[in-house]
């Protein structure tokens, strides 16, 4: 029975997979920049802003550009037929910190822009905010500029592009071969008539689905990286320390000061600990102290009780009862 269920699933699981290689091949053709995701042309074609002269950043396809730069800075914004992730971290100093972050705000909602996420701390030393906007591409290289300029002196600016034009094409492509396959097992399911046939048919389905749902899923998050810029702000207050550019060190005295500091941490850890057993500690010893006497009172009145008397074999104890018969 189940080799003939076999014979009759195999014809049309062959026909699927031939209509899906088709599909395929056809999505390949079509596929290129004209799949890409319909935010990616929409934030290109607001690219004609003129961007202000200043610094190049770097767009080597995914490199970030680590360096401290001037208010400034500038991107130049890549042409319409490319997908390009923007993304960049700047570290303001600010005479009053609510009041740029009101300001930032403002200056990123004109540009079309959005907050995507804001904290805030506030210290009786001192303020610090940080805000992440969602820029559009078109306007990220001007309002990336302004932010520097009219919030505060930038201390701190990192830069980073990538271009994941072909992996955008790549995935357009495989998700609509992945809808043909998805629509010809369905297809096939219309013309099952055994059982067993509908459930193979069921399971391929379900496990194309998934595929496709994962496709669609980066699809849409590379819609939504190369439709909006990513800008990270961060706004200090003129009494926070001054930002210090990350150098690595290596070497012996590299290594001596990396001992060194891991050697305070583990006094400072052991320290805090000890000092959170300290009143366990303390009350433990009062409660010894108070149970002490008891204790000796209870020593000697087991020195002091007499010892019992021994008991005698049981073979010695047979010996004398039969020398008394």
């Amino acid at each position: 029975m189940n080799t003939l269920r076999s014979r009759a699933v195999l014809p049309l699981v062959l026909a699927a997979f031939l209509l899906t290689a088709c599909g395929a091949d056809g999505g390949e053709s079509a596929s290129g920049v004209a799949d890409m995701p319909a935010s990616a042309p929409s934030a290109a074609a607001e690219q004609a802003a003129p961007a202000p002269a200043a610094r190049e950043a770097d767009q080597s396809g995914g490199g970030s550009d680590a360096k401290s730069a001037p208010a400034d800075a500038n991107v130049t914004v890549a042409p319409a037929d490319r997908a390009i992730i923007y993304t960049a971290e700047m570290t303001v100093r600010a005479k009053d910190v609510a009041a740029a972050a009101e300001s930032a705000k403002r200056m990123v909602t004109e540009a079309g822009g959005y907050v995507a996420e804001e904290r805030s701390n506030s210290f009786s030393s001192r303020q610090e905010s940080t805000i992440t906007f969602k820029i559009p591409p078109g306007q990220y290289p001007g309002t990336l500029s302004r932010l520097g300029k009219e919030l505060g002196e930038t201390e701190q600016l990192h830069q980073g592009t990538q271009d994941v034009t072909g992996e955008v094409a790549d995935v357009a492509a495989r998700v609509k071969s992945a809808e043909a396959a998805v629509a010809q097992f369905r297809t096939l399911l219309t013309k099952a008539e055994k059982i067993g046939e509908i459930m193979d048919i069921e399971r391929e389905i379900q496990s194309r689905t998934a595929d496709l749902e994962a496709l669609q899923a980066r699809q849409k998050s590379l819609a939504e990286q190369t439709g909006m810029a990513t800008v990270t702000i961060t706004l200090v207050g003129p009494s926070a320390p001054p930002v210090k550019p990350v150098e690595e060190e290596t070497g012996f005295l590299a290594g001596l000061k990396a001992g060194w500091t891991g050697l305070k941490n583990f006094a400072e850890s052991l320290s805090t600990i000890v000092g959170a057993l300290l009143p366990w500690l303390v009350v433990l010893a009062l409660l010894g102290l108070l149970a002490l006497p008891w204790w000796r009172r209870t020593r000697r009145e087991q020195q002091k009780a007499p010892a019992p008397a021994p008991v005698a074999p049981v073979e010695a104890r047979d010996e004398e009862l039969v020398e008394k018969e």
